[in-house]
């Protein structure tokens, strides 16, 4: 019995002095990333939650708000093998997997060669990934979700870490497929992009438009960005953590005795979004320095881990009620 507590000491020292030098790292993270990346704090704590919880994630906003150019830097300073690809609806599967070619030797034998597609990379960036057809799309949820792709029935193993960063117009317009509810699951947040506050603008107007940009630079590299994402997950998570988790998915899903919040629902978010929240409430504990999630962690995250999780029914939808308005009630409940 002693020797067994004295292993748990000692497990519970290793995850302290290795998360106090994941959060001196992270802050390292945040600084390199202020150096191209003005205002938008939340988008950025968001997503680096996002990656440091080992998902992917879904940016929502119109043209113009540095999704982009937040994911390439992303990129950088991780230290990841970025790639990034334009997605339109003409695109193919085998345009982002990969394709068989084939090959004709010296001797006049020939052999098919498997020629790697922008998917084998670790930090993948899925510009207006909506556009795309559903064919091209259900090839990237295979990836997202298994982490291996197939290709004339063989399997070809992704890059570790692999992370899948998309982004999405809001904005209807033709030649748009909505993501299915199937894909939209496979993403651990949705993360709205607004519109900078004034004096970000201001600071890109001034620092965007001159003869130098701000660069940014690596602090991290697949090992230890994994290493954190080991962290993540040994991090120890209260009882009453764990009920605000269940009460809060469970409130948001269709009921046979309908309530104030049930009765908009449609459908509602099933056990990964429970598991989202696990995930994503640790990372944002270490992001911001602390050993151990709270309920405020819970709080913040509720609405970019359920909302794309959720339906309304046609007569909330009628009545002007959002997701954000039955998330915001759901919420309320946890105190």
């Amino acid at each position: 019995m002693s020797a067994m507590v004295d292993t748990i000491r000692v497990d519970e020292k290793a995850i302290v002095e290795e998360a106090e030098g994941a959060v001196a790292t992270l802050a390292e993270v945040r600084r390199a990333i202020g150096k191209v990346i003005f205002g938008q704090e939340s988008v950025v704590e968001r997503s680096l939650v996002t990656i440091l919880a080992g998902g992917h994630g879904l940016l929502v906003g119109v043209p113009g708000l540095a999704k982009t150019r937040l994911v390439e830097t992303l990129g950088t300073v991780l230290g990841l093998d970025a790639r990034r690809i334009q997605f339109t609806p003409d695109l193919m599967p085998s345009d982002i997997l990969g394709s068989e070619v084939l090959d004709q030797a010296p001797d006049g034998s020939r052999s098919f060669r498997f020629l790697k597609g922008p998917i084998f990379s670790q930090l993948l960036m899925a510009d207006e990934i909506n556009r795309a057809s559903p064919r091209t799309q259900s090839a990237l949820l295979q990836a997202m979700q298994e982490y291996h792709v197939t290709v004339a029935g063989a399997r070809h193993d992704l890059a570790r870490p692999f992370h899948v960063l998309a982004t999405q117009n809001p904005l209807e317009q033709e030649g748009t497929y909505p993501l299915p509810e199937a894909q939209l699951d496979r993403f651990l947040m949705q993360i709205d992009v607004h519109y900078p506050d004034l004096a970000s603008e201001r600071r890109i107007l001034t620092e965007t438009t001159g003869v130098g940009e701000g660069a940014a630079s690596a602090v991290l590299n697949a090992e230890s960005l994994a290493s954190m994402q080991r962290l993540v997950r040994r991090m120890p998570v209260s009882e009453k953590v764990v009920d605000a988790i269940l009460s809060l998915v469970r409130s948001t899903r269709p009921s046979d005795e309908p309530d104030d919040i049930t009765r908009h629902i449609a459908w509602g978010p099933g056990p990964r979004a429970g598991q989202a929240l696990m995930l994503t409430v640790r990372a944002r504990a270490l992001f911001d320095g602390r050993l151990a999630p709270s309920l405020d962690d819970v709080l913040a995250l509720a609405e970019p881990v359920l909302q794309h999780r959720m339906a309304l029914t046609f007569a909330a939808r009628a009545d002007g009620v959002t997701l954000r308005d039955v998330i915001t009630r759901a919420r309320a409940r946890l105190g």
